[in-house]
């Protein structure tokens, strides 16, 4: 029998953005270059992006809110503050989650607002998998091959079992030690997506994206 979670998407995007030295969130997304009206922001398309496959978007914004907060409401997102972003990403999981749960729902896609927002099919496949898994399988995590190598992205796709670990984890752990400790739970799924495993942090990095998706076919937008 399916799963009938109720999912929200949950946007992590408390980050200081020091390394790019403007705004993450508000990158033009698609790129364009300097000068060039933006069409989207990578915020803004991620809020639209997960709305479409979720009850709702929950935003997690730390000392950035005052500049986050335009684009989230725009799109119709809802915005959590993280009080303490110096805590690490972690944190603002931590915050989304409870958020979600405090909403009524028991499941989310989790997204990291410093990745380019994914293939629309993406999330759908991530979410279905979750839904057709078995009831041992608390998370769904989105791989990709590079040559032998298998590369773990995102989004995740976490049900209330892990959610509940994520919150019950002691203030000194990380993401990584709470899903190594249920890893036995945890279902990798091979995704043909190389957005999942982009990281973009610093301007090289957005201007490597704008160059390759200058040729991009523009459906995969």
């Amino acid at each position: 029998m399916a799963r009938a979670e109720s999912f929200c998407g949950v946007i992590l995007a408390a980050g200081s953005s020091t390394r790019m030295g403007r705004e993450k969130a508000l990158l033009p997304w698609p790129p364009v270059a300097e000068g060039v009206p933006a069409v989207n922001t990578f915020l803004g398309s991620w809020i639209d992006l997960l709305q479409q496959n979720t009850d709702l978007a929950i935003v997690v914004a730390g000392h950035n809110q005052a500049e986050a907060a335009p684009v989230i409401y725009e799109h119709g997102g809802f915005l959590v503050h993280n009080e303490r972003p110096e805590r690490g990403q972690f944190s603002s999981l931590q915050v989304g989650l409870q958020d979600v749960l405090n909403r009524g729902r028991d499941a989310a896609v989790v997204a990291l607002v410093d990745r380019p927002p994914v293939v629309p099919g993406t999330v759908h496949e991530l979410i279905h998998a979750l839904r057709a898994a078995e009831p041992n399988v608390w998370a769904v995590v989105p791989e990709i091959r590079r040559g032998e190598e298998a590369v773990h992205g995102h989004p995740v796709v976490v049900g209330r079992e892990m959610i509940e670990a994520f919150l019950r984890a002691a203030v000194e752990d990380t993401a990584r030690d709470v899903e190594h400790r249920h890893r036995e739970h945890i279902r990798h799924v091979p995704i043909d997506d190389p957005r999942i495993a982009m990281n973009i942090n610093t301007p090289e990095d957005y201007e490597r994206l704008r160059s390759a998706n200058l040729i991009a076919s523009e459906s995969t937008f």
